[in-house]
């Protein structure tokens, strides 16, 4: 579960805007949600564990987690149990949502920069962007998988950092998991709430 840290954190920083409408522009979207993210989150008024409320709400309402949860669950989605699949979209929820809040005391405020939309049917749009982190480290490329199947209210499926998804690396780690347990959707269910537990 550990090999998600930095991309997790990245998204913490990048996807935690202020609770309001956004544009259903996907561009505008992501520009708008980031920068309410780098403010809010460089607000040393605000404590961490509102903080911490504030992110799970964000990603709530505009990360398709259900979209995510099923895409890195793989094939074994399609020969899951009902209630299986049930519980273990419940305990994924807990999971993303825990791994984004986990990550929050690392924060430092970054220059964010929305570079080019690129539409790529009318469900999906590509949104690029860069930040320049305040530390002076190198410059990170984010590509932002926009789901836009409803135009009024676009939705995040994936981070590509410097061209590596969260979502694939995600579901190569739970697959890693089931292989090696006869894809035992229970066993990953198990490892998921253990992480919760911690």
């Amino acid at each position: 579960m550990k090999k998600l840290s930095i991309y997790l954190f990245l998204f913490v920083k990048l996807s935690c805007g202020i609770a309001e409408a956004y544009s259903s522009d996907p561009k505008e979207f992501v520009g708008e949600l980031v920068n309410d993210a780098i403010s809010k989150l460089s607000d040393k008024s605000i404590s961490i564990e509102e903080k911490e409320k504030f992110i799970e709400k964000i990603a709530l309402e505009n990360v398709d987690i259900k979209a995510l949860g099923l895409y890195t669950l793989g094939e074994v989605r399609k020969s899951a149990e009902k209630s299986d699949l049930t519980n273990y979209q419940k305990t994924f929820e807990k999971y993303f949502l825990k791994s984004l809040t986990s990550r929050l005391t690392d924060y430092s405020a970054s220059k964010f920069e929305v570079t080019e939309a690129e539409q790529k049917s009318s469900n999906y749009t590509i949104v690029s962007s860069k930040i320049n982190p305040s530390d002076g480290s190198p410059e990170i490329k984010i590509d932002w998988r926009i789901y836009t199947k409803n135009p009024d209210k676009p939705l995040i499926r994936d981070l590509i950092v410097e061209g590596l998804s969260l979502a694939r690396t995600q579901k190569e780690e739970f697959s890693s998991i089931l292989s090696s347990n006869n894809n035992n959707i229970k066993i990953l269910i198990k490892k998921l709430e253990e992480f919760l537990k911690n």
